[in-house]
């Protein structure tokens, strides 16, 4: 399926007068997307949590800038209220007019807690927060140039359950690993809902998936210390050490299926890109298979609608 064997960041087409919203673009995959993308000529808001970290990245992004000056935009996907006040920022700096949105930021193997608004941590910052911010923004999408939607999801989703009956472990019993799975496998199955409604409605805007394999960006040590019991604890972390020597790829090489997914022609609505080496772990992007459960049609609508009863939010396109 692949349309390129070693597409890499040269292969990114001129981004000259697009502005492209990127969450979590204060370190890792999400750093790395705003500075090529602001390289390419793009503006880019950086979507980050952290103050001080969201002006040390911008810093870095202005630096590598060929176009118009980056911007950060403080957004805490864990907390709807934040969620909001970004879509007006970027609203305000983008003249709604929206080319790229890039939803890369994410939590991984928390501990059990929860969100601002009562929702599981990963589920409520992983899917529900990217949810209403894609929706609130659609408006901005439908009058950029060619726009895209972008949610990474990853390989963490294969094999996970989504249970739209429990989404937020209120009956079930929690698990960082299984947690973070249905997230991911969320966020795949989303996009590709996202794309099917909005090609239903005749619109212009696409929306696409990715994973960056297996990327060494630091959340898998959070993983680890996520467990209570101490010898699960020491063999996560046993096994993060010899994954990140022999396997693991870096943060340069895990952002380009995000990037292929963001800017290659040949991309269509509803693809899913991941790297095209040793078994989707490491190499460079390719179209790939969406997961069985991205696919299922009924499953993106229960997904849909639990996500707009629990966030209380009109989906768009409704």
């Amino acid at each position: 399926m692949a349309a390129h064997t070693r597409w890499t960041e040269a292969d990114i087409p001129d981004q000259t007068g697009r502005i492209a919203f990127v969450t979590g673009a204060n370190s890792g995959l999400g750093l790395r997307t705003a500075e090529v993308l602001a390289e390419k000529g793009a503006r880019v808001l950086l979507g980050c949590r952290s103050p001080e970290r969201g002006a040390k990245a911008l810093e870095q992004v202005r630096t590598a800038a060929t176009g118009a000056a980056p911007e950060l935009v403080r957004l805490d996907l864990a907390d709807l209220a934040s969620v909001r006040e970004a879509v007006k920022k970027v609203e305000e700096l983008s003249e709604n007019k929206l080319d790229l949105l890039i939803n890369n930021a994410g939590v991984m193997a928390t501990p059990r807690g929860h969100t601002k608004d009562g929702f599981e941590t990963q589920f409520g910052t992983n899917h529900l927060g990217h949810a209403v911010l894609t929706w609130s923004l659609m408006p901005s999408l439908r009058n950029g140039s060619g726009a895209r939607v972008v949610t990474v999801s990853s390989i963490a989703a294969t094999g996970a359950r989504l249970d739209v009956a429990d989404p937020n472990f209120e009956r079930r019993m929690y698990n960082p690993g299984s947690a973070y799975g249905q997230s991911k496998l969320s966020n795949q199955v989303f996009a590709l809902e996202l794309d099917r409604r909005l090609r239903a409605a005749g619109e212009g805007v696409i929306s696409v998936a990715a994973h960056p394999g297996y990327t060494w960006t630091g959340l898998g040590s959070g993983m680890a210390r996520s467990y209570r019991n101490p010898v699960v604890r020491a063999l996560v972390g046993a096994g993060n050490r010899i994954g990140e020597v022999l396997i693991a790829q870096n943060a340069r090489m895990g952002t380009l299926p995000q990037l292929f997914a963001a800017t290659a022609p040949e991309v269509t609505g509803g693809d899913y890109i991941g790297p095209g080496g040793l078994g989707g772990l490491r190499g460079n992007p390719v179209k790939v298979r969406p997961l069985p459960a991205a696919r299922s049609e009924s499953l993106g609508a229960a997904l849909w609608d639990v996500t707009t009863k629990l966030t209380g939010v009109t989906p768009d396109p409704a």
